[in-house]
């Protein structure tokens, strides 16, 4: 079986415009949220999101033309300024690669053309293309390989890297470029969760998402786009290139049980991480770090716990587990990439992120979520779970690359 590893990483989001900055800010414990100002607030019980600014429409033009910005809606140029970044930092911008196999796979939920989009009249049927982030990421750099887009809820950036790994393990690709993007702040997306009564309805940004805690009221919607570069070892040592760690297994799985609302006790969030530990070959006792879906929803943080609890046994209580979501919001299509990335940075710098705005513990959920500050632990090992509507589940194994 051939080792897939990550050879490069972008990042857009709340707290930073690439990578570095969003580590770095995740460190720092920084809050990404704010009430909103794409979309009037009036009208909707949720008034507070983890928005990007527009300066990272300057990282987006190191990449990328002016006219093929313009063809996209803001939602895909974070994805292209992602995708350029991890593109450049894997060395790949050299050219020096076979095209026809380099794949592009993202995970595009809605590509948001709605609401102030529709102001700008050119390029309307580009717009509304989810497969133009792929294509596009495709047409810059000659990679002739699969590109396209998968949608599984806010597991699709997860899923489509599962799938590049699988396609660099059957030959068919020595280089997949994976990620995926989020909606970004728009009506029917702030009304539809509303409506699901999955969003916080706190218009406190310092308190709205509080994963893990007693008082956690929803998630909050994150905007941003992240990428990473797969590619098998063989490839990217012929290359020369810096390798941050191995992509060591990966689930896909589906609860069959209900559209919105996780199976009972977290028995398919606990199937999805064994599945991943198994395609790794990985003993759960060798897991030092859980990157959790932990969406501060009442629900999902407490199946979490328990599916943990099932699968690491008393270890559980050893392992430090956090959510990132409390500082970059839920960025849906996008979470299962950003989350890797934090992951990443956490093997190659010894430190865990934390769950900030962690006040008051809840008595069933009694893990070490690192509470509001980071801490030094050393991670050989780390998983992340992306768990998403209609029960599509997904979880990732990141190992720290041996030669």
């Amino acid at each position: 079986m051939k080792k897939v590893v990550i050879t490069g990483i972008g990042a857009v989001t709340a707290i930073g415009n690439t990578a570095s900055e969003y580590w770095e800010g995740l460190i720092a414990g920084k809050c990404g949220m704010k009430t909103y100002t794409r979309i009037p607030t009036e009208g909707h019980d949720t008034t507070v999101a983890a928005e990007v600014d527009d300066s990272f429409e300057a990282e987006a033009a190191k990449y990328w033309k002016k006219r093929q910005l313009n063809a996209t809606t803001t939602t895909t140029r974070m994805g292209l300024a992602s995708a350029g970044e991890a593109v450049a930092d894997s060395g790949l911008d050299s050219g020096e690669y076979d095209g026809r196999r380099v794949g592009v796979i993202y995970g595009v939920i809605d590509n948001s053309f709605e609401d102030y989009e529709l102001e700008k009249k050119l390029n309307i049927t580009l717009k509304k293309m989810p497969n133009e982030l792929p294509a596009l990421v495709s047409i810059r750099y000659g990679f002739t390989g699969p590109s396209f887009n998968v949608s599984t809820a806010c597991a699709s950036s997860a899923y489509a890297i599962a799938l590049g790994k699988q396609f660099i393990e059957s030959g068919l690709c020595d280089v997949v470029v994976a990620g995926g993007i989020s909606n970004t702040v728009t009506h029917l997306v702030i009304s539809g969760f509303n409506q699901l009564l999955a969003m916080s309805v706190n218009p406190d940004p310092d308190t709205a998402a509080r994963p893990f805690t007693k008082n956690r009221d929803g998630f909050i919607m994150g905007e941003g786009g992240g990428t990473v570069i797969l590619e098998s070892e063989e490839s990217a040592k012929k290359r020369g290139a810096k390798i941050y760690c191995e992509l060591a297994g990966a689930s896909m799985c589906g609860e069959a049980f209900n559209l919105t609302a996780p199976k009972t006790d977290g028995v398919g969030m606990a199937e999805s991480m064994r599945m991943a530990l198994d395609n790794a070959g990985i003993s759960p006792d060798a897991v030092d770090y859980i990157n959790a879906h932990g969406t501060s929803t009442g629900l999902n943080d407490l199946y979490e716990t328990k599916a943990v609890k099932e699968v690491f046994g008393e270890r559980a209580y050893d392992i430090p587990m956090s959510s990132v979501k409390a500082s970059i919001g839920h960025t849906l299509g996008a979470g299962g990439a950003l989350e890797a990335i934090a992951c990443i940075k956490a093997m190659e710098t010894g430190i865990v992120p934390p769950t900030i705005h962690y006040d008051e513990p809840d008595p069933e959920l009694d893990l070490n979520y690192v509470p509001n500050k980071p801490q030094q632990h050393e991670v050989n090992v780390a998983i992340s779970n992306s768990f998403g509507f209609g029960g599509h589940n997904a979880t990732l194994v990141l190992k720290k690359y041996e030669a």
